[in-house]
């Protein structure tokens, strides 16, 4: 057992490593296109900042389900430490640096295409703060899976999936819409 999860946090720390390779090769090329394609790089952010959202909001869907299983789980059991893997994995891996990706960007085009003004611009921007918050509060599950503390039952895991929903359609609304 120890052997197995030895193999499996170096699995975690090469696949954290690949990440953030990833990552900083991802950033050194947005870098690029900001400095030799400024002329287009208004429509590179506004694709990176759709590329991401999409990854957190995969990840903002896909927690709380993680969740609602891994309630279920007896603390200790094989069952209930995979689950901890997979929830550190997805958070660290995927939703954190979506989530920064999301807001680097968005607040790029925020400023650069709309000089932050408009009604739908204001409420979009506070459902994006009400899903970071979310995203917070999924961070701070992850934690308390990890040490066991199952203060949740799987029905409120359920009823907490629907809210990034309802926040994503908000969002989307005000950005295709913009009503006001």
């Amino acid at each position: 057992m120890a052997i197995e999860k030895e193999t499996g946090a170096r699995a975690g720390k090469k696949a954290a490593s690949r990440a953030l390779t990833a990552l900083l090769v991802f950033l050194f090329i947005c870098l690029g296109l900001f400095v030799f394609d400024r002329e287009n790089f208004y429509l590179w952010a506004k694709a990176i900042h759709v590329i991401a959202v999409i990854a957190w909001m995969a990840g903002m869907f896909y927690m709380p389900r993680l969740f609602v299983y891994h309630a279920d789980t007896a603390p200790g059991s094989e069952q209930s430490e995979t689950f901890k893997v997979m929830e550190a994995r997805l958070m660290k891996v995927i939703m954190n640096p979506a989530m920064i990706l999301s807001w680097i960007f968005g607040l790029y085009l925020a400023w650069t295409g709309f000089h932050f003004m408009g009604g739908w611009l204001h409420v979009k921007l506070l459902a994006v703060v009400a899903m970071s918050g979310v995203h917070g509060y999924f961070a701070r599950a992850v934690k308390d899976f990890a040490r066991d503390a199952r203060n949740k039952s799987p029905k409120h895991w359920r009823i907490v999936n629907e809210i990034p929903t309802v926040l994503m359609i908000i969002a989307v609304i005000m950005v295709i819409l913009k009503p006001f």
